[in-house]
């Protein structure tokens, strides 16, 4: 399936690669290059590229391009697939995945990629059953390895991998048995110069940690669970009761990992947190321009708006902004004309207000587009879709386990457009995205 996988960093320099069936030279990701000159932003690369002999697989995650090099036709989703597995074990061996992480960790990576594809077919994908196989890297284990010349890879088979569970290891054992679950939302909203909504969906995802002794058999129940538009699960999950009774019912993985992912289409379900007054305007005559901007809570459910930020992508022609700001601090880079406040914990009992003038070039016309306002933002303790964990069961083993859920509603692509046309060729744009991600999690 996969000949070949190269790690590319933002400014196009290979720093890693791995062949599987035969070797395949570095002049192929040429055709890759051509086509990220060619998009506006990393993400907007094609994520299959057909060339005259191969076909290259790719997806961008933590500012690296994971590309992979196919010969014969297979279905793209499955690679991709694979392509965010190995990302996450990356991410879970070492913290986080990056380039420095991977060069200071090179052997640990290979030995890795080595496990999780056996003549370019997926082998070991769970995280369980390869940390079995190749222990984590720690600085004691480290040292101990360069002294005696060991390495991390394990001696025996993992207990997993004989399993009708392959996903959790055998004999776990916890002085302190506990599981964490947090349901975190992301709001995907385009309003328009009057604060309607024009366009709102979420996407939620299910993160839980897992620290049980035993074989534990779960049954996670929600309260209202028939707003979920689409899901899709970890191997784990039943997905027969699920369709009969609408609960998950689940051996869990032992540690960290993805339970469930969600979707919610419906505007009606949809709650907006804040509302936003703003008035950009530039003059005719004079090199000026206004800025005004007011945010305040909406539908926050009685909850505090955290970590609220506004990112306004100026046009060209504005040379410096004088703004005064009532809350939180404000930066315009004159490089990349963008312009961030920084406001902090929303206070509904002062709002926030930016205001002041722009400066704009001598000489140049007036600027023909109004820039559109981008919404960063985090509400601790809500879900803003309404789901709610109704409780969690434990079965199989005696024990009475710590249990606790948290929830986070945050901005995705939270944006507020002037003028219409702009708004109609993002929208394209991002439902074409939207699709393909809907594709994909079907797909997992």
């Amino acid at each position: 399936m996969i000949h070949s996988l190269f790690l590319i960093n933002h400014t196009g320099d290979i720093f890693l690669e791995k062949h599987w069936k035969s070797v395949i030279g570095r002049s192929v990701c040429d055709y890759f290059f051509e086509a990220r000159e060619k998009a506006v932003e990393p993400e907007n690369v094609p994520p299959v590229l057909q060339t005259p002999h191969h076909y290259l697989i790719s997806i961008y995650r933590g500012k690296l391009f994971f590309l992979s090099v196919i010969q014969t036709e297979v279905p793209p989703l499955f690679v991709i697939e694979f392509l965010h597995r190995v990302a996450d074990t990356i991410q879970d061996y070492f913290g986080e995945c990056s380039e420095g992480v991977i060069k200071d960790n090179v052997v640990t990576v290979y030995e890795l990629l080595e496990e999780m594809l056996d003549n370019g077919f997926p082998l070991a994908t769970e995280s369980n059953v390869l940390k079995e196989m190749i222990r984590p890297p720690t600085i004691l284990r480290s040292v101990v390895n360069t002294l005696t010349g060991a390495s991390n890879v394990g001696d025996t088979l993992p207990t997993g991998q004989l399993s009708n569970v392959p996903w959790r290891r055998v004999g776990v054992k916890y002085t302190n048995n506990e599981a964490y679950f947090d349901v975190i939302e992301e709001i995907d909203a385009i309003l328009d110069k009057s604060g309607t909504t024009v366009f709102a969906e979420i996407q939620g995802v299910i993160e839980a940690c897992v620290r049980l002794t035993g074989m534990p058999d779960l049954t996670l129940s929600f309260m209202n669970p028939r707003l979920l538009d689409d899901v899709s699960f970890h191997p784990c999950v039943r997905f027969k009761r699920w369709e009969s009774e609408r609960v998950l019912s689940f051996i869990p993985p032992d540690g960290n990992f993805t339970l469930m992912n969600y979707h919610v289409s419906s505007q009606n379900l949809v709650a907006i947190p804040v509302y936003v007054k703003q008035s950009i305007s530039f003059f005719e005559t004079g090199p000026c321009g206004r800025l005004d901007i007011t945010i305040g809570p909406k539908q926050t459910m009685g909850k505090t708006v955290e970590g609220l930020m506004v990112t306004i992508h100026m046009p060209k022609a504005v040379l410096s902004a004088n703004l005064t700001a009532t809350q939180g601090t404000y930066t315009y880079d004159l490089a990349t004309k963008v312009l961030v406040w920084d406001i902090g914990k929303l206070n509904p009992q002062k709002l926030p207000n930016l205001k002041g003038s722009l400066t704009t070039q001598a000489g140049t016309p007036k600027p023909e587009d109004n820039p559109s306002l981008n919404i960063d933002l985090k509400i601790q303790q809500l879900a803003i879709s309404g789901l709610k964990v109704s409780r969690l069961d434990m079965y199989g083993e005696k024990y009475k386990p710590f249990k606790g859920v948290k929830y986070l509603t945050k901005a995705g692509k939270f944006q507020i457009y002037i003028y219409m046309f702009i708004f109609l060729e993002n929208l394209m744009s991002y439902l074409l995205f939207e699709w393909l991600q809907c594709v994909l999690k079907h797909s997992i």
